[in-house]
């Protein structure tokens, strides 16, 4: 039989089918970095398209029917479908312990990271391929983060949500969680961070995962705090706040607590900081809360104290946190230690600090923090503003640029200025203003506006001559010993005319 006879067409078309049927599963050999689309004329890299090309062009050059040419031609795009499909599983390798190792024996990352990607496109959903999945998740989010790509990380995420479909909803919960905490180990991803938690809330609002939705939502109030939004956080806690008491989720709401009370402080509310944190507090108590929570709780409360000038207070809080972070090797240790300092330092015991520093906790934190709090310390000492301005310039982002040390540098300023304005005036009973100023380094009008604050709040004794522009210190008065003993006597001599008059009362009823 002769295909290239016409009375032979409707045969000839199903022969070319069965001839193509035949090809197309035979083995083959795909190129993983080929594009199916885009094919060329090469029987070793894809026979199947190369003869379907060739019988579709004898087709057309001997004039077959329509019918005919539709048919192949139809069979021709499904053999690019079956190749593009054949290239796409052959890109993959199993889920396997064998494939992990082969990524960790990779001497480029790069290798590595696309060895880990191969394996994550893998079909299989048995339980072992799930489990050797989730760890070449972990494995390929570790070079990811140590590459500092934090946009395929992004991205990694969204690929992966097929997959978290196939494993727990707890699971999904932990891998999303250290992905995130991984784009927050690289440095100047903090819109990255918002991006991407602003995308997992509306997938797991879509997908009606509210245990990770709620903790996502902390996470992205916590980033709109630090980039200082804070009406947006402010906002989205709100809502948060009464969802989670309503399911009575107390580790997470300690969180949540504990994270309204900083953006309330940030926002100058006190009050409301102090009631956000007793909330935190309240819910702490009813469970187990982790260390490192705890010395969260220990520290904001010891900022509040600070805050209402309650050293002492604060102090043992910045302790008690310091022992939970030095424990967990958390870098949150250095800041409660250089509070500690500060502390000793507003409340004039300075010459702590030295001690608290060579003590065996503190020579473990050494660095521009504790040398900063030290070069204070010594300025507070010796009572001088210059030493004092030196350590601002030469530590601006330890003391400055800190928000909370920055908060007590103008009272620790005026408490400089105070002593040092003491310790000059010691040895004159009448001094110039003038002269002050000039040994001060100060303008004169400054120097006189403080004086005056100075007496009256009894720092010392003395007035001001703005006649004659000077000042003239008094000798401290010295109480006589008698008036006390005297208002002591009348008081003991009330007390026994009462008892004497509640007796009669008795007698006389």
């Amino acid at each position: 039989m002769s295909l290239a006879n016409p009375n032979y067409q409707e045969k000839t078309s199903a022969v070319v089918c069965l001839v193509i049927n035949a090809i197309q599963y035979m083995p083959l050999t795909v190129d993983r970095n080929l594009d199916p689309t885009t094919l060329v004329d090469q029987d070793s890299v894809n026979p199947v398209a190369t003869k379907a090309q060739s019988i579709t062009e004898w087709l057309a050059a001997t004039q077959r029917p329509k019918k005919g040419m539709w048919g192949i031609g139809a069979h021709y795009c499904c053999i690019f479908g079956f190749l593009k499909a054949g290239a796409m599983s052959s890109s993959y390798l199993p889920a396997t312990t064998e494939s992990l190792a082969l990524a960790a024996e990779a001497k480029d990352p790069s290798e590595g990271i696309s060895i880990l990607y191969r394996v994550l496109d893998d079909p299989s959903s048995s339980p072992d391929a799930l489990r050797m999945k989730e760890q070449a998740i972990t494995n390929l989010t570790k070079l990811l983060t140590d590459e500092n790509r934090g946009e395929d990380l992004r991205s990694l995420l969204t690929q992966l949500r097929p997959f978290f479909s196939l494993i727990p909803k707890a699971k999904t919960a932990k891998i999303v969680r250290g992905i995130i905490d991984s784009v927050a180990k690289i440095p100047g991803t903090s819109d990255l961070q918002i991006a991407l938690c602003k995308e997992m809330v509306l997938w797991t609002r879509a997908e009606k995962r509210t245990f990770l939705r709620q903790r996502v939502e902390a996470r992205l109030a916590a980033l709109l705090m630090e980039s200082k939004e804070y009406s947006e956080a402010l906002t989205l806690l709100s809502g948060l706040v009464k969802e989670v008491r309503r399911l009575d989720d107390k580790l997470l709401l300690v969180d949540i607590d504990l994270l309204e009370s900083k953006l309330h402080f940030s926002l100058r509310n006190l009050p409301k900081a102090k009631a956000a944190l007793t909330a935190a507090r309240t819910a702490a108590n009813a469970i187990y809360v982790p260390p490192a929570q705890q010395g969260a709780i220990d520290l904001q409360s010891g900022i509040l104290h600070a805050e209402e000038k309650d050293y002492k207070t604060a102090y043992s809080y910045f302790f008690e946190a310091f022992e939970s972070f030095n424990a967990l090797d958390d870098p949150k240790a250095v800041f409660s230690l250089k509070y500690m300092l500060l502390c000793k330092i507003m409340v004039n015991q300075a010459d702590d600090v030295g001690g608290i520093i060579s003590s065996k906790a503190g020579l473990k934190f050494i660095g521009p923090d504790l040398d900063a709090m030290k070069a204070v310390a010594d300025a507070h000492s010796k009572r001088s503003l210059k030493l004092f301005e030196i350590a601002l310039r030469d530590y601006k982002a330890q003391l400055e640029e800190d928000p909370i040390v920055h908060r007590h540098l103008s009272s620790l300023y005026d408490t400089l200025l105070e002593q040092n304005l003491c310790r000059l005036i010691e040895p004159f009973s009448r001094v110039e203003i003038a002269h002050i100023a000039e040994l001060i380094e100060l303008p004169i009008d400054h120097v006189e506006r403080k004086l005056s604050q100075m007496i009256l709040d009894k720092k010392f004794a003395g007035t001001l001559d703005q006649g004659a522009g000077c000042l003239v210190i008094f000798d401290d008065p010295k109480t006589d010993a008698i008036y006390p003993a005297t208002l002591e006597t009348i008081s003991n001599i009330g007390k026994v005319v009462d008892s004497l008059y509640v007796r009669s009362a008795k007698i006389m009823a």
